[in-house]
């Protein structure tokens, strides 16, 4: 029976995953589809048998200290082609990605929110100690809100002041723990002054949820 190459993880936060990988002569990883960019760091010169789909197979020859990377999306098995000496390998993977795809989701989840006048799905994407800080107001930051009691007051008169409202042309980037949405608002106010602008939301983050929503936008003159 083919032996089970031996992971053990010596780093998973919400940036990097570092796995060293130990092999026996012939053992191997099973099948596996990369979910991140990676990059490999031998321990050890050596050869990998990669077996990927469709019946391809290929050889990989490893040179101790000498790294390469691969792209996410990556699907094979890998096994030790050397039928007497052990191999060992460090695969550092990139997981900052996937934190910055479920931040990116937590502010299209967000203007969905707005756009739905929906303030339980709203306070669902902010942290638990949150704070917003509004385009206009007395302070430099504009008027802010802390603490989501507050936050969820705030967002309510929002839909108090505009019973017409639509953010559109929505543009979400994620860059380490800030977030940047790009938007077109457009409203109608209850005293019937309608209202047709850009503006931009800067987010701070607390794990996926977002801990400061900091709100922009441009004035018509």
């Amino acid at each position: 029976m083919t032996r089970a190459a031996e992971p053990i993880v010596h780093i998973d936060d919400d940036r990097f995953r570092v796995t060293e990988w130990r092999f026996a002569p012939g053992a191997e990883t099973g099948w596996h589809r990369h979910m991140h960019d990676y990059v490999i760091v031998p321990l050890a010169d050596g050869t990998l048998r990669l077996d990927m789909p469709g019946g391809q197979q290929a050889r990989a020859e490893l040179k101790h200290g000498v790294p390469y990377s691969r792209r996410v999306g990556v699907e094979h098995n890998v096994t030790n082609a050397s039928p007497e000496a052990p191999l060992s390998f460090l695969e550092v993977e990139v997981v900052d990605d996937a934190l910055a795809g479920r931040r990116r989701a937590t502010m299209e989840r967000l203007m969905a929110a707005f756009n739905a006048r929906d303030l339980d799905a709203l306070m669902a994407c902010m942290a638990n100690d949150c704070a917003f800080h509004a385009a206009a107001g007395p302070e430099a930051e504009g008027r802010v809100h802390r603490g989501r009691e507050a936050v969820r007051a705030a967002c309510a008169a929002i839909f108090e002041t505009y019973p017409v409202a639509a953010w559109t042309e929505g543009v979400h980037v994620v860059a380490g723990d800030t977030g940047l949405s790009t938007w077109r608002f457009i409203g109608t106010t209850r005293e019937g002054s309608e209202v047709d602008v850009r503006g931009c939301d800067v987010f701070a983050f607390d794990g996926e949820l977002i801990a400061r929503k900091d709100s922009y936008r441009k004035a018509r003159a």
